[in-house]
């Protein structure tokens, strides 16, 4: 599984760390680096506003509801708004930034090679899609020629991205990308220095890491992501046990 994500035998997973409260956890898997520190949700900025949430949906209503949404522009193009797929009560809650081309056919978030690397990911920790593992995106409909999406168009898609967090309620939720971590947490995000912290979103703890298209471009960060995905392992461990 190491090599399917470019790791090669170098990099070997370290004993999981003894079980701790949920309000210490701050465990990192790294060898040497400093334990990380929490960090509470900061309040919403205007540039990161969201439009008003909905009221309580069921899963149901709040799919067709996303199918039919033309809160803005992005849906002019799309084949079908991706609301997301998974295990509906798991404890593992994955966000990326938004549908790509073939997700946009298929209406099924990470099915391209980004999709591949993350479940690659995920079996490195034991996991499967669909198993404990709800995946989504920060927003639902795809951006024309698979652009960054505008603040505007995330701000449009958070309500619903909230409603998930509401039915799944997730133990961990782990953002994929500096556009899930700023949908989440309503600020501006640097990857680099908000990963190996555990953060709040909503009362639910999360981990920032890379999106799996930015480790396909950038290979060099793939040991990086693994660090991450020791971290979610040991943080998950602790949450369990708390």
């Amino acid at each position: 599984m190491l090599r399917e994500m470019g790791l090669g035998p170098v990099w070997k997973l370290r004993a999981p760390p003894a079980a701790v409260p949920v309000e210490a956890v701050a465990v990192t898997a790294a060898a040497d680096g400093p334990l990380p520190e929490t960090a509470p949700c900061i309040a919403p900025v205007p540039r990161f506003a969201s439009v008003a949430a909905p009221g309580a949906m069921a899963w149901d209503e709040l799919a067709a509801t996303v199918a039919a949404c033309r809160a803005c522009r992005l849906c002019e193009a799309r084949k079908q708004a991706v609301l997301g797929v998974g295990d509906v009560n798991a404890d593992w809650l994955f966000v990326g930034e938004a549908p790509g081309a073939e997700e946009d056919q298929r209406g099924e978030p990470f099915v391209g090679q980004a999709g591949k690397l993350l479940d690659n990911m995920l079996a490195a920790i034991g996991l499967k899609r669909g198993e404990d593992v709800y995946i989504a995106n920060a927003v639902k409909c795809r951006p024309p020629e698979n652009r960054k999406p505008a603040d505007e168009e995330a701000a449009a898609c958070r309500p619903y991205l909230e409603q998930q967090m509401e039915l799944i309620r997730p133990k961990l939720i782990v953002a994929l990308g500096a556009t899930a971590a700023q949908t989440l947490l309503q600020r501006e995000i640097r990857i680099g220095t908000e990963r190996g912290k555990l953060h709040d979103c909503r009362g639910v703890p999360l981990i920032v890491t890379y999106h799996p298209s930015y480790l396909l471009r950038t290979l060099q960060d793939k040991a990086k992501a693994w660090e991450d995905l020791c971290y979610m392992r040991a943080t998950m461990q602790a949450l369990r046990s708390a």
